[in-house]
């Protein structure tokens, strides 16, 4: 099983080039809209079309868990898909979730701003001063998205394998680079040990998220994944009822089949 992550800077045409590396591979490709129809399988769909791939309003990130409880769903959705096997991601912090996987490279496309101002004028046909101003704003929400969903830069080199520029490079040719450095001796197969790994993510994000929804994540309420379906909840709840509750809540979480409830009840006084 293999992974490659693209992420570009809009006006690179790092939409083609992911489309074509798949194709090339014959490898599942996941845009927003694969990711979108599997959020609807997983019955959450509603959720993600809430969510912006972007930095939360301020006064939203403080006062509300909206914009974690999406953005958890939103990664359990990405992990979830991962484990079928050969996959293209196109953006949306891929190469963040999946940055621990030895079988996974990752690239990143780019190019100066005024080709990439000449491509948006010609593929939206709008003037220069328009075409700028998309520029900016898309470079602002990844990079705000990228802070606030994993306090990293996106434009950190540290974080590709591969770093290309349209600039002077083709759809075609930068397709090639990365066939070729994807079919390299040194991206390893992930194994079995990779599904169980991607089934937990993906299992830790549902069970914050629902804890977050429900309104019973607390500083004293802790869980950790011990499977791929099994979870154990540990810490202090205020009540025998709060207690029962966070287990019947788990348990309604899908792919769940074992809960070790260890929550001890808390003292009033």
């Amino acid at each position: 099983m293999y992974f490659v992550t693209i992420s570009e800077m809009i006006g690179t045409q790092g939409n083609k080039i992911a489309r074509g590396v798949a194709a090339a591979l014959n490898y599942s490709y996941y845009g927003r809209e694969a990711l979108f129809k599997a959020a609807d399988e997983m019955g959450i769909l509603s959720d993600l079309l809430k969510f912006e791939l972007k930095n939360p309003p301020l006064l939203e990130k403080f006062f509300s868990d909206k914009p974690k409880i999406y953005l958890d769903r939103f990664q359990a959705v990405v992990y979830e898909v991962a484990k079928r096997g050969n996959a293209v991601f196109f953006g949306k912090g891929s190469q963040l979730l999946l940055h621990s996987f030895d079988c996974a490279l990752h690239v990143l496309v780019t190019g100066s701003m005024e080709k990439r101002k000449k491509k948006i004028m010609e593929e939206m046909n709008v003037d220069a001063e328009v075409a700028e101003k998309i520029i900016t704003n898309s470079d602002q929400d990844k990079k705000g998205f990228l802070r606030y969903a994993f306090d990293e830069d996106w434009l950190n080199p540290q974080l590709y394998h591969l770093i290309l520029n349209t600039d002077v490079l083709s759809v075609d040719s930068a397709v090639k680079i990365i066939v070729d450095a994807a079919k390299s001796e040194e991206i390893k197969s992930c194994g079995t040990d990779a599904v169980q790994r991607l089934g937990k993510f993906a299992l830790q994000r549902k069970i914050e998220s629902s804890l977050l929804e429900a309104g019973v994540m607390s500083l004293h309420l802790f869980f950790s994944v011990e499977d791929v379906d099994s979870v154990k909840i540990f810490g202090v709840a205020s009540s025998r009822e709060e207690k029962e509750n966070i287990e019947k809540l788990l348990r309604r979480i899908k792919g769940i089949k074992n809960v070790t409830n260890d929550l001890r009840i808390g003292s009033d006084d």
